[in-house]
């Protein structure tokens, strides 16, 4: 299958191309939001090569210290399989800049965009988690159209399967231990899909309750919603980098889910404990 295609002497991959219209319609999708509050929509497009810059930062950082088991590499003096972005300790610079191969991790990816957002908001004096909230949808989408480029790069498949949406995968880019198989689960559709549901959720609680939802709310269900769904994925997985037997993304996944899940609750149980209270003082003033 082709990734790509020539321009001139230059090879375009469909991988870049899909993760630049991912970013532009997230952006598009916050400018929107951000015109629905009344707020200024040029922060969106300030912000945006930054927040991009970022990402990719920490996409690309997330990929060469956790990569999948199928890219480690045997050590010869040591007789052990390593990272081969750092063989015998030294970093292999022209791999770990070579993005345009592929090899982006979406938990980096988040952290680094969500890093970059932060401090830019904070030299603009902006509420970041204001901010948060409007970009979130657009991320999610960003994602779904994202991992249209794994599908390309023949990457981010499921298991062996004989559904009638598995996908053929050519035989130099199956996992090792399943080259004798030749169709999968395609994983990169299944996140794909979740990541719309994500977006659809998100813009239809600001919608529907915008009176209930504080600021940084749309953020932590994001970051509930979307580990949710990638916990579950990452069963079907086969090439998920490891620690020992503890799989790396899904125990962040986890760990990001129940976080964000009790600081929801927390944030709005005392919300309402306040709420009472001001109740109760407001009756007692109007008995005096």
């Amino acid at each position: 299958m082709p990734n790509g295609f020539f321009i001139g002497p230059i090879y375009i991959r469909f991988y870049g191309i899909l993760i630049m219209l991912g970013a532009v319609a997230a952006a598009f999708l916050a400018e929107h939001e951000a015109r629905r509050r009344k707020l200024n929509s040029e922060f969106v497009w300030d912000a945006l090569i930054l927040v991009l810059i970022g990402g990719i930062i920490g996409a690309r950082l997330w990929h060469v210290f956790t990569p999948p088991p199928s890219m480690l590499v045997l050590d010869p003096a040591t007789g052990q399989y390593v990272n081969p972005y750092f063989i015998n300790g030294t970093p292999q610079i022209l791999d770990i800049l070579s993005i345009w191969k592929g090899g982006l991790g979406i938990p980096g990816a988040i952290i680094g965009g969500a890093v970059t957002l932060f401090f830019y908001c904070r030299r603009r004096k902006m509420s970041f988690l204001m901010w948060a909230d409007i970009a979130v949808p657009g991320v999610a989408l960003a994602q779904a159209i994202g991992r249209w480029g794994n599908f390309f790069n023949q990457e981010l498949y499921g298991k062996p399967s004989t559904l009638p949406w598995a996908i053929f995968i050519d035989p130099a880019n199956r996992v090792p231990g399943y080259t004798q198989y030749s169709t999968f689960q395609p994983l990169f559709l299944y996140e794909s899909l979740w990541n719309l549901l994500n977006m659809g959720l998100l813009l239809f609680l600001e919608r529907k309750i915008p009176d209930k939802l504080k600021h940084g709310d749309l953020l932590l269900i994001y970051l509930i919603g979307y580990p949710f769904g990638r916990f579950f994925l990452e069963f079907i997985k086969l090439d998920s980098p490891r620690v020992g037997t503890i799989n790396i993304n899904q125990t962040v996944m986890l760990v990001v889910m129940v976080i964000s899940a009790v600081l929801l609750i927390l944030r709005h149980l005392k919300g309402a404990a306040l709420k009472v209270e001001a109740e109760v003082s407001e009756g007692e003033t109007n008995q005096g």
